[in-house]
Formats: C-alpha cells, sequence, structure tokens
C-alpha cells in the first residue's frame, strides 16, 4: 500500500504566513486550530522574511559543498553558480522561484547538454537544501516542464596509427630533454595527463620496468598547480613501462617531479611545452594531451581484444567506461559477414560444408 503523502499548506493569519502541516487531514485541521488559537506548534511555522537566492547559494556552497569535494570539484561548482545560475536568479528570492525561472538558466547556455546537466545537478543540491530547511515547498527542477536540450559533447578522437608512428619517431627530433620524456611517457602509456604531472622518479621502477600512479596534478586555478590524490581508488595503479623508451628518460632526484623537478609544470608550460613539440617534430596537428590517453587505450584493445586488461591499464572501476569513453575501434569498417559465415560453414571459394562430416 502507497504511503500517504504528509499535507503541508501555507495559510495566512493576521497578516503572517505559516506552514500548516500534518500527517492526515484531521491531524492538519486540529494543527490549524491550534494556529488559529494562537497556540504554538513545531508543525505550524511563520515566514516572516524570505531568502535572497544568491546569498542563500552562496551559503550553501561555502557550508556543505567546498569544504566537502575535491578543490578541482568545488571551483567548477562556484564557476558554474557564478557564471550561469546567479546572473539568471539575480535579486530573487529563493522561495519565488518558478519552474519557468528555471528553464530560462537552460535557455541561456549554449553548447554541450553535458555542461548544462551539470549546472543541472549543482542548482538541484541548492533546491534539496531548501527543502530540507523548510524554505520551498517543492523542489521547481522536479517540474515536467523542465527541457535540457544541446549538442551532444564530441568524443575524443584518437590520433590514427599512422600519425603515432610517425610522433614515436620523431621523439628523437624533440630538443627539450624535458619535452622528449614527457612525449615518451604520455604517447605510450594509458595515463591521465594529471596522471604524468603527478609522477616523481621513485614512481618509475626501471628495475621491474613498471611506472606505479599514485598522485595527480591539476590547475583548477590555471597557473598553480594542485598535487592530489588520483581521480578514484582505481586510478592507484601499477602499469608497465615501455622499454625502448626509457634512452629518452634523464633521472632526476628520487623526490623530484618527473616534468618540473621540485615543483610540478603550470597549466602554461605544458601548454608551451606541447607548441614545442610539434614544432620539433613537424608534427601536423596539435599536440593535445587528452587525445593521448584515448588513442593508447584503444590501441592496446585492439591489439588484444582484452576488455578487462584494457580497463586495469586506464584505471577505471568497471569495464563499461573503458569502452563507452576510451576504446574507438580501429576496424569497424572491416568485414563482419565473413567470420559468421565461416562459422556457419559457408567457406570463402563459395562452397558450403553442409552435408559433410
Amino acid at each position: 500500500m502507497a504511503k500517504a503523502k504528509k499535507i503541508r499548506r501555507e495559510i495566512e493569519i493576521g497578516g503572517v504566513k505559516r506552514w500548516i502541516s500534518g500527517n492526515t487531514e484531521q491531524e492538519y485541521a486540529e494543527n490549524l486550530i491550534r494556529a488559529l488559537r494562537g497556540e504554538t506548534d513545531s508543525q505550524a511555522q511563520f515566514i516572516q522574511r524570505k531568502h535572497d537566492f544568491q546569498a542563500y547559494a552562496q551559503k550553501w556552497f561555502e557550508v556543505f559543498s567546498k569544504p566537502n569535494v575535491e578543490i578541482v570539484t568545488a571551483t567548477t561548482y562556484e564557476r558554474q553558480l557564478k557564471k550561469h545560475i546567479y546572473p539568471v536568479f539575480a535579486g530573487m528570492n529563493i522561495e519565488d522561484i518558478l519552474p519557468a525561472d528555471v528553464q530560462r538558466v537552460f535557455n541561456g547556455m549554449e553548447g554541450a547538454k553535458e555542461t548544462k546537466i551539470k549546472v543541472k545537478n549543482v542548482l538541484n543540491m541548492v533546491f534539496e537544501q531548501a527543502l530540507d530547511d523548510n524554505l520551498i515547498q517543492r523542489n521547481p527542477l522536479r517540474s515536467r516542464s523542465i527541457r535540457i536540450t544541446g549538442r551532444a559533447r564530441k568524443p575524443t578522437e584518437p590520433y590514427s596509427v599512422a600519425q603515432m608512428r610517425f610522433l614515436v619517431r620523431g621523439i628523437e627530433q624533440v630538443l627539450n630533454p624535458q619535452d622528449r620524456a614527457y612525449i615518451a611517457l604520455h604517447a605510450l602509456h594509458p595515463m591521465r595527463l594529471e596522471e604524468v604531472l603527478g609522477l616523481k622518479w621513485k614512481d618509475i621502477r626501471f628495475a621491474e620496468m613498471t611506472i606505479r600512479i599514485e598522485r595527480a596534478v591539476t590547475h583548477p586555478h590555471r597557473n598553480q598547480p594542485l598535487i592530489k590524490e588520483t581521480k578514484t581508488e582505481a586510478s592507484r595503479r601499477v602499469i608497465d613501462l615501455v622499454p625502448q623508451i626509457v634512452c629518452y628518460l634523464e633521472v632526476g632526484r628520487p623526490e623530484d617531479f618527473v616534468l618540473g623537478g621540485e615543483e610540478p609544470l603550470s597549466y602554461t608550460q605544458v601548454r608551451r611545452m606541447c607548441e614545442r613539440i610539434r614544432r620539433d617534430t613537424g608534427f601536423e596537428e596539435s599536440i593535445a594531451p587528452r587525445r593521448f590517453r584515448t588513442t593508447v587505450l584503444t590501441d592496446l584493445y585492439d591489439a588484444t581484444k582484452d576488455i578487462k586488461q584494457a580497463q586495469a591499464a586506464a584505471g577505471h572501476t568497471t569495464a563499461a567506461m573503458t569502452l563507452k569513453h576510451y576504446v574507438k575501434g580501429r576496424q569497424e569498417r572491416s568485414n563482419t559477414a565473413l567470420p559468421i559465415a565461416t562459422a556457419y560453414g559457408l567457406n570463402p571459394d563459395g562452397e558450403t560444408d553442409f552435408g559433410k562430416s
């Protein structure tokens, strides 16, 4: 049997708005009578003032969000609030926001639908907190009228095999030793950029020919590197080191970062490094770090057809994530009819095995 929905209604008594609630109509009526008599009750709540949305949302961010999430995540939340949400609700009270007001947030945004969904998630947390604080009766985001549209995010395309061979052959042409180390490590190993930047020399075990991935370096504020833990627990892993690239690694002190030395590289330094590599090698496209991980995982799976191995190398919690976001496939246009026909007894020369023992 479905649980009865709690009754909660707003009324005005003596010019003051109040919430009266009850689990049944009978209980609601009793609480209403008590309120009319001037009796106090925890279920009869005065609404003496309203709350500015921006002030309320900022308080939510400072108290509930910022202290409890990664710095990168907190920076993203705050950017979404200031760029997309606050301008639309400027001067509005949270109690007065309607679904139509919420829709204006998404209508005013351009770009991918995924970006709008992220903004929706932040906005939803604010409204849910307002529900917990009994400021609103219903989360306006739950309205069936809300529509979030936008183009699908363009997937990261892997470099072609020919491009990767050209780039790998060109490592020797890279003039800066640190640049050589970067391209040798990132172009041939399935690491995130933040993981490559987080490598210290002690993490590269030459005797074992392995790389231990134990930390990451991100840039939530662009040129201020942040040393942090890996993205997930599964991201802490050991991967094999390609032996052929050892000659490009000029080993430093164990506690030094492979890229940067005593301090990790900044966002601007990474960007300039990629441009130098492109120029030194004569590579036809820009050097985009995010494409290397996709490329390596695609070719690893293409060569082994072992999704669990690719998942482990990627540091993903599930194989589905690896397949969905990283394994693009190099042989999508191969003949799919031939192996089925062969399996069912149809030989390539047109004859059949039907009737043969």
